[in-house]
Order: structure tokens, then sequence, then C-alpha cells
């Protein structure tokens, strides 16, 4: 019998057996802390050492668990997720990391001289369906490509190097061809 990685077991040798997702800790900057807080509690650190910022293992909107590594018994992997997830999955709230470079984001479209206010508005409405897979990120992605286009280079380099790493996919694909 295979039991949830919040409640491990002994295995017939003596040892622990886990399934599912350890806990991450994540800066509140997004940056992986450890993918496995709660099962290499030894690699966790109450600061960012890339950027110093808090490290959290909850979501502050709902309290429970961020999910981290994924536990599979007779399963052995080499490779462990480096990027935290956009939303909690028991709330649907935006984590902090998301809120906070979606807020950056906005306020560099605030400062765009090429753009009207009514373009401003577009882009800065359009970024919420840039990190969530919805029906509505197809033609955000192409309204985002459109209006950064507009607004220059250094637009499209400043909001991509904001907002690169929490872009889903299929937006990614389709604004910076990534």
């Amino acid at each position: 019998m295979l039991r949830r990685f919040d409640d491990p077991y002994n295995d017939e040798a003596g040892g622990t057996v886990l399934e599912g997702y350890d806990t991450a800790q994540v800066c509140l900057n997004g940056h992986m802390i450890n993918s496995m807080a709660e099962g290499s509690p030894q690699h966790n650190s109450p600061f960012c050492e890339r950027c110093g910022a808090k490290t959290i293992t909850q979501c502050p909107k709902c309290n429970k668990r961020i999910p981290g590594y994924y536990h599979s018994p007779g399963v052995v992997s080499l490779v462990v997720g480096e990027k935290p997830p956009n939303y909690c999955q028991q709330c649907g709230a935006p984590y902090p990391w998301i809120e906070s470079r979606l807020s950056a984001a906005r306020e560099y479209i605030r400062e765009l001289d090429r753009l009207n206010e009514n373009e401003k508005g577009l882009l800065s409405r359009s970024l919420d369906d840039l990190v969530r897979d919805t029906p509505n990120t197809t033609m955000s992605a192409l309204r985002f490509k459109q209006l950064t286009a507009k607004a220059g280079a250094a637009a499209i380099d400043a909001l991509k190097t904001i907002l690169v790493e929490i872009t889903v996919e299929v937006a990614k694909r389709q604004v910076w061809g990534a």
C-alpha cells in the first residue's frame, strides 16, 4: 500500500517510503530554494542566497504547502524541479513572485511614452493571461506582441526580463518565439 508524502511509512527493510509531492521552499521573488523542504530539510534556508528575500513553504493566502518535488516509490530521478508554481492549487491565488513581477511589469508599462493611455491599459490587462493558460492567452499574447513592438525594442527587452520566467509556454512561443 502506498502512502501520501505527508504520511510516510516504513518499508520491510526499515526505510521510509514516500509517495507524492514534497513541500517546496521558495523565496518571495520566486527563486526555488529547496524542492524537497520536508525530505531534505538540511537544504532549507530562511532567506534566498540570490536576492536576500524571505523564503516560504506555504501559500500566504490559504496556508497550504507549496508543492515541490514528486516522490514516486521505485523511481529514481536525477532532475529536481527548479521552477515553482505560479498559482496555489488549493485556493487559486497567485504566489507572491507572480504578484511582484506583474506589479513590476505594470509599473514599467505606465512609463512607456510611445503608447497612449488606452494602449497602456490594454497592455497591462493582457499580462494576467500571459501567466495563466486560459482561452484568452493566445489573444493576449498577440496584443502584447503588437503593443510592445509599438513601444520599442527596449520595452520588449525589459518586459521579457521581468516576465519570461512566469509566462506560460504557449504565450512564450507566441510572444518571444521561445
